[in-house]
């Protein structure tokens, strides 16, 4: 069994974000960062239980992923379905790396934590009997996504919870806002937290907010790659800030590549147009270049077949035939349920000149989703007192090895809920930061691009030992490229770098195959050796920065079902 790991001095990371002392402050009991349905569900249930709650965002309210979910949000609403048919699909679509007590949280909570959703004002789509309209995505034996707008789950869910926090004048917002690094206290828990506020007037630059407790609903780390389906702001802020303060990342190596992110050729970078496994679940197919079924005979759910397998697939096929992309062949649904129930990806489509209702989208492989993050409990705790975190920033355990799709809000939603649940009765006295003696670090903005191109090619959907090496001595010298500017783009790139080498010492570390990993020197699964955890720690008290990266074995949770 792998023991305990020691990042090479070569590849120290800093401590805290070299940026100038506070120049303004100001308290709250409680502060959130990110504005997701995570973030604003745990806000909204704060505030009725603590005096003064702040939630902070990097953008507006708007602009995280949750605005961005098509498919919608899975949860046991449908006649026939149970909880237990809920878990059974996420433990196989999670390839036995997930915690079984997690995911029993999630299913179990789950149809109550929607219609709470409901009860908010959120809108899902229904049938003519007024019934929720249920569909199927990859990796589910029943229809269970809830959605909205057809195709605009999320940004209904955004709307309707913005309305709410908008409404309730005990929540303050600070938008606009890049959270920097924890303020700690003399037992190394939160004292409160500096902010850079992008803005004029009062609260411009570098400030501090003396709290009680952080709740992390920062999102992930998708623009650590040169294609994702994430927005600007994911940079991996939360991850690296807890990471940084003596917090656990848990099952970095597990990002997860949708398999259906539409192609814009070989020199688009940044967010990328997802094209929604709903697609797939309404009867869509994949194609190779000369037309032939690409899931046949792979897998037993064809087409819907859990995101790992998917994406493989279509990998496999682009190495094979030297094609830049597949197809996703969804002409036979006919122009009237395009605009009906994919009324956004239509229009998203024929903004980037191709037209679903008369031709094939053309289709590969992009950064989706981090199913690793922050170690939690079952309650949003992490290693840090007062220190909590939910969402896409999260390792709660319930994705396991690869997230079945649309439990994604809900992870967010549930465990924001359980967070509210106990943070309040937890929350630590009111206490004054200690000197910051973590090692300083800043590297350069210029470091984003070359970042990303080695992460794409080295660290993505296909891996290798050779590989893995070959991006680790590029982040490296990245490590040694002088901050020109103290600023936004050299914290976020800095984030970004952090999260970089301690997913790719993950994924170096885990020599097999398992889920969204995908290891070519290592391709079958191996519980006898594999079956647990990668976690990456700083050592607070070290004055160089020194990470360890170390294996945590735990028991698959799969029962051997394979895929």
């Amino acid at each position: 069994m792998p023991g305990a790991l020691t990042v090479p001095a070569a590849r120290r990371l800093p401590g805290r974000l070299t940026a100038p002392e506070p120049g303004w402050s100001t308290r709250a009991d409680v502060v959130v960062i990110g504005s997701g349905i995570a973030g604003l569900t745990a806000a909204l249930r704060l505030r009725e239980h603590v005096a003064k709650v702040l939630v902070v965002t990097k953008d507006v309210l708007s602009a995280g992923s949750t605005q961005w979910a098509q498919g919608g949000i899975a949860a046991a609403l449908g006649e026939g379905d149970t909880p237990e048919q809920h878990e059974v699909d996420t433990l196989v679509a999670g390839a036995g790396a997930c915690d079984l007590e997690a995911v029993r949280v999630l299913v179990g909570e789950g149809p109550e934590a929607v219609h709470e959703l409901i009860a908010l004002g959120t809108r899902f789509d229904v049938d003519a009997a007024g019934l929720l309209s249920l569909t199927r995505e990859g990796g589910h034996h029943r229809d269970r996504i809830a959605h909205a707008g057809g195709d605009a789950t999320g940004a209904e869910i955004q709307r309707a919870l913005i309305a709410a926090v908008e409404a309730a004048t005990d929540i303050e917002v600070v938008p606009h806002a890049l959270a920097v690094d924890l303020l700690l206290g003399a037992d190394h828990g939160v004292a409160g937290v500096t902010l850079h506020v992008m803005g004029e007037g009062e609260r411009d630059g570098i400030g501090a907010v003396h709290c009680r407790a952080v709740v992390l609903a920062s999102g992930g780390l998708g623009q650590v790659f040169s294609q994702t389906t994430n927005p600007a702001v994911s940079t991996g802020d939360g991850m690296a800030l807890a990471l940084r303060a003596g917090a656990t990342l848990r099952d970095l190596e597990f990002v997860q590549f949708h398999p259906t992110v539409m192609y814009l050729g070989p020199d688009s970078r940044g967010q990328q147009p997802l094209i929604s496994e709903a697609v797939r679940g309404e009867g869509a197919f994949l194609v190779d270049w000369e037309g032939r079924r690409l899931m046949t005979g792979v897998h037993e759910l064809g087409d819907l077949a859990p995101r790992d397998v998917v994406a493989k697939a279509i990998t496999r096929r682009m190495h094979e035939t030297g094609r830049p992309h597949m197809w996703l062949d969804a002409r036979h649904l006919g122009a009237d349920f395009w605009e009906r129930r994919f009324p956004t990806i239509l229009a998203t489509a024929r903004r980037h000149g191709v037209d679903p209702v008369a031709e094939p989208i053309p289709v590969a492989p992009a950064c989706h989703y981090a199913s690793g993050g922050v170690r939690t409990d079952l309650w949003g705790r992490t290693d840090v007192p007062g220190l909590y975190a939910t969402g896409e920033v999260a390792c709660s355990g319930v994705h396991g090895a690869n997230r079945l799709a649309s439990n994604s809000l809900l992870e967010g939603l549930v465990f924001s809920r359980r967070i509210a649940s106990v943070l309040p009765a937890e929350l630590r006295p009111w206490t004054e930061p200690v000197p910051d003696t973590r090692p300083p670090g800043l590297v350069s903005g210029s470091a984003r691009q070359d970042l990303q191109e080695v992460m794409t090619e080295r660290v993505g959907v296909l891996r290798s030992a050779a590989g893995l090496a070959e991006a680790a001595a590029v982040l490296d010298k990245l490590a040694d490229t002088p901050a020109g500017a103290v600023d936004l783009d050299a914290w976020e790139t800095t984030n970004l770098l952090t999260i970089a080498v301690a997913l790719t010492d993950a994924a170096a570390l885990r020599e097999e195959t398992r889920g969204s990993h995908w290891r070519e020197d290592h391709p079958e699964r191996d519980d006898a050796r594999w079956a647990g955890h990668c976690d990456t720690r700083l050592d607070l008290r070290s004055a160089d920065g020194a990470a360890t990266l170390t294996f945590d074995p735990a028991p698959a949770t799969d029962g051997g079902l394979r895929r």
